[in-house]
């Protein structure tokens, strides 16, 4: 049995768009940019794709440029914005709970002397409006908040900053742009009417292949391309198209428009079950996100109050459906992790994207954590793939495992 629940870290392809992409590869194969019949037919395939993904998120599909994943995406949007608004200012606001793509790429503009300003974030991973609206300033050229925690599933209220912003624009004659990097949303929350100027996609985040990705570029926006050579993506990212990764993204854009969020509720309700059956079974553990007022951390899992009563209070409405962050007290999260993978159940302890670094995640330490809470801490990321059955299989697992890690330990 293999219960795959690391689906933000990456997901298994759906099988049309492997074929799909197998068809592309040994049928489409011409270079987009040719001038005869075998390019032709190759560039409508990415006009194709483009169109379903501007689709997937209500933009034009003018408005998307392809790149080579979320990555490239964030690089782009940050980097491309900071060169091309030099002469307006050289400041650049996110929060210290950000992708390593994004906290990168601000690295790298502080050692070309630009300012960016890094926004504290409260216990639950949102970040604090009030220090946002105090650092916005004559000298700002780019806001840059994810939408999706990646780590704690955590989502921002993106909606409040960007009115925020653009009062300040009004009120000041300025053009502050907004990016969002989405790559955790995508597929999960619905983007189509999310304000931004900016939003970073990812095609192996829904089911698509991994190296590949998209930007929004609201039209009228310009950036400064970061990668130089034959002008594909209209000067905006050169290099001969990956015409059967593009082609494969499309199919799974697709399929979003037409699930029409089905997926992602049902996701939800494994989540809810999978909240219910960890706090109602394994005590002494610290659930790590936005859940509204609900008390999730659990002393002792058979006290009266815990689960029928307060999982009543647990608020869903501002956490991804899809991304579970449990803090196992007593208990090394990647012990933990190697002994459900000895039974077939696969999740992670942190972001795929930083995991080969030394050092604690980030996320948690800006959360508050203390270092037994986050030496314990475990994602579980849900897919369309998982089933009930795989929740309870994992749960039964998590009882038994937990329990006797805590014995050898003398754990209380």
């Amino acid at each position: 049995m293999l219960i795959y629940l690391d689906n933000s870290a990456t997901t298994r392809q759906y099988d049309q768009v492997t074929t799909e992409m197998v068809r592309v590869m040994e049928s489409d194969y011409g270079n987009p940019s040719s001038l005869h019949r075998l390019g032709l037919s190759t560039e409508k395939l990415v006009r194709k794709a483009r169109k379903e993904i501007a689709r997937s998120i209500g933009v034009g599909e003018d408005e998307i440029f392809i790149t080579s994943g979320g990555t490239e995406a964030d690089n782009a949007a940050i980097l491309g914005i900071a060169f091309s608004r030099r002469r307006n200012g050289n400041k650049i606001i996110t929060s210290k709970i950000e992708h390593p793509a994004v906290l990168e790429s601000c690295k790298r503009l502080e050692r070309d002397g630009y300012e960016v300003v890094y926004l504290d974030v409260d216990k639950n991973g949102v970040v604090l409006i009030d220090q946002l609206k105090r650092e916005i300033d004559h000298e700002t050229i780019l806001i840059s908040i994810m939408h999706v925690n990646n780590e704690i599933g955590t989502i921002q209220p993106i909606e409040e900053i960007y009115r925020m912003k653009e009062e300040w624009n009004k009120a000041n004659d300025s053009d502050i742009l907004l990016h969002v990097d989405a790559i955790q949303s995508y597929g999960k929350l619905n983007l189509c009417g999310l304000h931004a100027e900016l939003i970073s996609l990812s095609g192996h985040k829904v089911h698509g292949p991994k190296g590949i990705g998209a930007l929004y570029i609201k039209k009228g926006v310009r950036l400064d391309p970061i990668i130089l050579g034959g002008g594909q993506e209209k000067g905006q990212r050169s290099g001969t198209e990956n015409v059967p990764a593009i082609a494969g993204f499309g199919v799974a854009a697709a399929r979003i428009i037409n699930d029409q969020g089905k997926a992602a509720r049902r996701i939800k309700s494994m989540k809810e079950n999978l909240i219910y059956r960890i706090r109602h079974e394994i005590a002494n553990i610290k659930i790590n996100g936005n859940y509204g007022d609900g008390n999730l951390n659990v002393t002792d899992a058979n006290e009266s109050n815990d689960c029928e009563e307060g999982f009543s209070k647990i608020d869903l409405s501002w956490t991804s459906p899809s991304i579970l962050n449990v803090s196992f007290l007593g208990i090394r999260g990647e012990v933990l992790l190697h002994s459900l993978e000895q039974e077939g159940i696969y999740v992670s302890t942190g972001s795929a994207c930083s995991s080969n670094k030394k050092g604690q995640s980030h996320v948690l330490k800006e959360i508050g954590l203390n270092n037994m809470e986050i030496e314990g801490a475990i994602r579980f990321s849900l897919s369309e793939f998982n089933t009930q059955e795989d929740i309870d299989f994992t749960v039964d697992n998590l009882v038994i495992i937990v329990n006797k890690m805590r014995k050898l330990s003398s754990f209380r």
